[in-house]
């Protein structure tokens, strides 16, 4: 047994088998010339041949071993046949040296794959995974892609792919040559081959985009782009390690953002959008993709609901991506089309969505007011949303210090304040006592509560701004001293009509 097995063979470090010289090099061409080479050095018996990067590591020179052992002798299957004719390629398995070598057979087998079924052919990109480069460099996935094609052209309603040969012949390499592919337009259904093509990788996924013509800036095709957009959602929902092979998706992403940029409001409506966002997001999307992203939806802001921007902070320190919704708003602003109602819009929505934020106990107060102050103030007729935003933010973050108080209320127009709203905020504990002053204060109907202030302490309809002395720097009493005085003094700049009736700021 000894004197058989007398090649050993190590396999991309991983293992080593034991074979009979005379054997392999009656079919490998590869292995025949390397043993010829060694034996002049006299290695070959004592430290046996190396071979790294062999087509499917051990599993595949097991088979093409047994083709060799079984004298040419093999079942080849969609299964199989891609990595047998890798590993024929490889160790150079032709008709030179033997009649029906593996090489041959494989190439007889694969003559046929343009009449193969729709499963046949995903089985067999399928198995290339491993070994992807040399299946690929040996021209097996173009062969493999265009009867693909074929199989979508054939069986579609509106194909993907028209040649604009005339050519009426059936060989998949004639009728599908790829100088020759064009995209034709399609509807935004969800065509049948999507599923299907979600469990290939990536790597197949791009050279399938490259065959029609379609990567990167190239892509024109809406179903290209949904399909892109399927694949990628599936991928990021069920595949746990897309994480750690962002490379291996960024180009598909960029490729689909490329599409729904160039195809822009026509195609996708602004809640679609934000879905392209979440689902490209965290896939290593190239910055010019990302501008033209948010540049179409800041331009569709005002078509935006609460749940639109609910997006994962992810690592920008907060439970939601603050950040992007003040870029959104600027790019919003910024557009030249935007009127005053679309305006008004998006502060209803600024301020729902401030109300949603505040509890954040990791949102500091320069990302509030990046949002409370990044729209006009023409965009807001009442700040009492506003107002309750930042108590809930107050309410939510008790250990903040008078001056990021102070500071937290500058996003407020106390002008734009409803009376309730500012009679609320005068009594609230959390809100610094100069703020109070100065919101009071710029109410003109707070000046009849002025009046009324010595008749009101006696029947119990004390207006209390304060009901504790928490604050270090003013006591109650102090700031009813103040509060009043300052309210008799503007008294006397205000003509007298002014009682004759309460106006309405909100």
């Amino acid at each position: 047994m000894a004197e058989f097995c007398d090649l050993q063979i190590h396999i991309n470090g991983q293992q080593t088998f034991f074979t009979n010289e005379r054997i392999v090099s009656n079919f490998c061409g590869k292995l025949r010339k390397i043993i010829k080479q060694e034996k002049r050095r006299t290695q070959i018996r004592n430290s046996g041949i190396e071979i790294d990067d062999f087509p499917g590591g051990a599993e595949g020179f097991e088979q093409a071993i047994r083709f060799c052992y079984n004298n040419g002798a093999v079942e080849i299957t969609v299964s199989n046949v891609s990595l047998l004719h890798c590993c024929a390629i490889f160790l150079g398995m032709t008709e030179k040296l033997s009649n029906s070598n593996l090489l041959h057979l494989t190439e007889i087998f694969l003559q046929e794959i343009f009449y193969w079924s729709w499963n046949d052919i995903i089985i067999c990109l399928k198995s290339c995974e491993s070994f992807f480069s040399y299946a690929d460099s040996s021209g097996l996935i173009q062969k493999l892609l265009c009867s693909l094609l074929a199989k979508i052209a054939q069986n579609s309603d509106v194909n993907l792919l028209v040649s604009s040969s005339s050519s009426s012949s059936s060989s998949p390499d004639k009728h599908f040559n790829s100088g020759e592919l064009k995209i034709k337009p399609s509807s935004s259904r969800k065509e049948w081959w999507f599923e299907d093509m979600t469990t290939l990788h990536p790597k197949t996924i791009e050279q399938f985009v490259k065959t029609l013509g379609a990567y990167g800036n190239d892509n024109n095709s809406l179903v290209l782009t949904r399909f892109l957009l399927h694949y990628l959602k599936t991928a990021v929902r069920f595949n746990k390690s897309v994480n750690s092979r962002i490379s291996e998706y960024s180009e598909l992403a960029n490729t689909a953002v490329h599409g729904v940029i160039l195809m822009g409001k026509t195609s996708f409506s602004c809640r679609g959008l934000f879905w392209v966002l979440r689902i490209v997001s965290g896939l290593g999307l190239s910055r010019e993709c990302q501008a033209g992203l948010e540049r179409l939806i800041g331009g569709m802001l005002d078509q935006a609901t609460l749940d639109d921007l609910l997006i994962f902070g992810g690592h920008n320190g907060g439970a939601y991506d603050v950040n992007l919704v003040v870029r959104l708003i600027r790019l919003f602003v910024h557009d030249n089309k935007v009127n005053l109602e679309k305006m008004k819009k998006v502060g209803r929505l600024m301020d729902k969505y401030l109300g949603e934020i505040g509890p954040d106990q990791h949102l500091k107060v320069s990302k509030f007011l990046g949002i409370a102050q990044s729209l006009p103030d023409c965009s807001r007729d009442c700040y009492d949303d506003v107002y309750k935003a930042v108590d809930i933010y107050l309410q939510s973050h008790p250990a903040l210090s008078l001056e990021e108080r102070s500071r937290l209320c500058r996003c407020l127009n106390y002008e734009k304040l409803g009376l309730e709203a500012c009679k609320d905020l005068a009594k609230n504990p959390r809100i610094p006592p100069r703020i109070a002053i100065q919101a009071l204060s710029s109410q003109h109907s707070i000046i009849k509560m002025a009046d009324d202030y010595d008749s009101s302490m006696s029947t119990n309809n004390q207006l209390v701004l304060y009901n504790n002395c928490n604050h270090n720097d003013m006591t109650v009493k102090e700031l009813e001293k103040v509060f009043y005085k300052e309210r008799r003094g503007q008294m006397s700049t205000i003509p007298s009509s002014h009682n004759t009736a309460m106006p309405r700021f909100c």
